[in-house]
């Protein structure tokens, strides 16, 4: 059996067993696209069309370092942004508040002391019953920024890494009030179109289907569904799972992307070819530092914006420890070794028809440990 045959064999058994219904992964060592391949539908209830390596897929918590870490680095680069800038001088709404005092460091490295989540769109949607239009408006966005402003801190800023979803809710409202556009618009012209990523952006429901980064998606089988939503009464397929994402219009820092494998590995080439000090729009001394494990913050795994892998990593055993990736909720995940230059992307909708699948937890690890061997190590 061929290496490709045999990660072939691991992804039909995922699909029968159940840890999703389809999947893309995509696999590139040295630039060369060595594995390509859907499984799978993009629905099982009811049995949706076959997913195709073109299926879009909500991308959830890759939204963290493809669009909201990526946005910062461009900032930082420009000199727009400084990750000593403290919070309240860039959003003068946290003053005197003790979130205030910290930095666009503390943010990425996810040790700010925010909470990791809290439910703010039941707030919302309690709002928007009182208000209509409220959910996923201008002013829903100043009421989160509100209350995240209101949260008391879990630790002392610096002394930990806490995980966080409000924090880079934050950095998604930094990255507009810098500058001076939409985080979807700023996305799409600074990073996603000049780095050919297509499609790849923050998600619009329409009458005639959904946009993707402002590119119309009108065959709903380009997409594959979420979850069966008990709170929004439906079974997800173009519209951001995370509800928080939801309730402020479908695009914020910590979820809301929606793309492809192929559109994925346009941005994570860009980090790699920056890292190696290729051209460019990513400057080599800037991205070599945010892929970085910063030990500025006791026992944390985390970069800047990007997680690198653990003693259990989901990455599996053979990743360097320069690697970097994260993870999405709704089953996504990108890791990038660049001692090797192996990118490998991993779509999947594990969250259909409910967020209780937890299998891919053990499969992560296993599959990444599997393209190792069968598709880097046999080409060495």
């Amino acid at each position: 059996m061929s290496g490709t045959d045999s990660v072939d064999r691991a992804l039909e058994t995922a699909v029968q067993e159940g840890v999703f219904p389809g999947a893309v992964l995509a696999v590139r060592v040295r630039k060369r696209l060595v594995y390509h391949r859907a499984v799978g539908r993009v629905s099982s209830e009811p049995p949706g069309a076959p997913a195709q390596v073109r299926t879009i897929y909500d991308l959830a918590s890759l939204t963290k370092p493809l669009a909201t870490t990526t946005s910062v680095l461009w900032l930082v680069q420009q000199g727009r942004l400084t990750l000593d800038h403290r919070l309240d001088e860039l959003l003068p709404e946290l003053k005197d508040r003790p979130i205030g005092s910290a930095t666009v460091f503390h943010l990425l490295t996810h040790s700010s002391g925010l909470p990791a989540w809290r439910p703010y769109y039941e707030r919302i949607a309690e709002q928007d019953r009182l208000t209509p239009g409220f959910w996923g408006s201008e002013a829903a966005g100043r009421a989160v920024m509100g209350y995240i402003r209101e949260e008391t801190l879990l630790h002392n800023i610096g002394e930990r890494s806490v995980y966080s979803d409000l924090g880079f809710m934050l950095l998604g409202f930094i990255v507009e009030r810098v500058s001076g556009q939409s985080f979807p618009a700023f996305c799409r012209e600074h990073l996603f179109e000049p780095l050919g990523a297509d499609p790849l952006g923050f998600a619009t429901p329409t009458a005639d289907g959904m946009t993707v980064g402002g590119r119309l998606v009108s065959d709903r089988d380009a997409v594959a569904a979420t979850e069966r939503d008990a709170w929004r009464g439906r079974i997800l397929c173009g519209e951001v799972h995370d509800e928080n994402a939801s309730a402020l219009g479908g695009a914020a820092g910590h979820a809301g992307l929606f793309g492809t494998a192929e559109a994925v590995l346009a941005v994570s080439g860009a980090w790699l070819d920056a890292y190696h000090g290729r051209p460019g729009p990513f400057k080599p001394e800037f991205a070599r530092r945010f892929v970085t494990r910063q030990n500025r913050v006791p026992q944390s795994t985390w970069a800047l914006g990007w997680d690198t892998p653990s003693a259990l990593s989901s990455a599996g055993s053979q990743f360097s420890p320069r690697s970097f990736g994260h993870l999405g909720y709704t089953g996504t995940s990108l890791w990038v070794d660049p001692i090797r230059e192996l990118e490998v992307v991993l779509l999947s909708n594990r969250v259909h028809p409910t967020r209780r699948n937890n299998q891919i937890q053990r499969f992560r690890p296993f599959i990444h440990d599997l393209i190792f061997q069968e598709l880097v190590a046999r080409s060495q």
